[in-house]
């Protein structure tokens, strides 16, 4: 390749590059711009012009002492705790067990199993609605953890994952442990677990954020004030005489887990994206 050819080619890569980041730029801009909004009108002072007439001119913490001083607000705040870590510590520890098995294991129909599993996938959560829960109200579940937790384990994409992430797993390993007498739950325990930590932070964080922003089943359970999440009761706001401002501190406290959550978590979700692409 000739000179004038090399550096017209490099010029070109160049201005793709510059492109693509003047559009990933933009992009991320127009993302983040309504988080920075809902920051600053909840740091607004009450009776202050507040957007979109003008920005304020100072801000202030008072809204946020005003949620938190507000009755129910903290309650709601640790129910969604309680429902989003339990999902994840349990689902997590099913889907493994599951996905190892599946993986590693052969029993008469698991491939049929494994796939009328994951065939509930295309069975929208709306349409399970009412047998949850008349099961659910059966076994006297309306407005109990165990009541919005336990329907929502079964978690096929979860399972599906794991199994995917096991299969890839050198057989020898598990060979060399049964050989030195490991029982299955050693085995689990002490090769399964640690060589899946990508994968388990990766679905740590989905799971987490999806009990944490889930409205439809809670709001169907959890039917008093005292068992409401985070989200119903902020949805409850809308219909009182709240103002504005502190339904914008609100919503930017139930932000702020989810981003702690990933980025206490991003390594390993990064890892886990990257090296996806790596396996066979």
């Amino acid at each position: 390749m000739t000179a004038p050819a090399e550096a017209a080619l490099r010029r070109r890569f160049t201005l793709a590059n510059l492109s693509l980041t003047a559009l990933l730029a933009i992009v991320s801009v127009i993302t983040v711009t309504p988080f920075v909004l809902m920051f600053v009108v909840a740091l607004t002072p009450e009776g202050a012009p507040t957007l979109p007439a003008a920005l304020p001119d100072r801000l202030t913490f008072d809204n946020i002492e005003r949620v938190f001083s507000a009755a129910g607000f903290t309650r709601w705040t640790i129910n969604s705790l309680v429902y989003s870590v339990v999902s994840v510590v349990l689902i997590l520890l099913t889907a493994s067990m599951a996905g190892y098995a599946f993986a590693k294991k052969r029993f008469p129909g698991r491939d049929t199993l494994m796939w009328s599993f994951l065939a509930t996938l295309m069975v929208p959560f709306q349409a399970m609605l009412i047998p949850y829960f008349v099961l659910v109200s059966e076994m006297d579940g309306i407005d109990t953890f165990w009541g919005m937790i336990v329907p929502t384990l079964a978690n096929s994409q979860a399972v599906f994952l794991m199994r995917q992430f096991i299969r890839d797993l050198p057989a020898e390993l598990f060979d060399a442990a049964k050989v030195d007498g490991a029982s299955e739950w050693r085995i689990y325990w002490r090769i399964v677990l640690p060589l899946t930590r990508p994968i388990l932070a990766t679905l740590g964080v989905f799971v987490f954020l999806w009990h944490w922003n889930d409205f439809l089943w809670p709001l169907v359970v959890a039917q008093s004030d005292d068992m409401r999440t985070l989200t119903v009761g902020l949805a409850t706001l809308r219909t009182e005489t709240v103002p504005l401002a502190q339904i914008m501190a609100s919503a930017a406290i139930s932000v702020l887990p989810c981003l702690v959550v990933f980025g206490v978590l991003q390594r390993y979700l990064v890892n886990s994206i990257a090296t996806t692409g790596l396996r066979g």
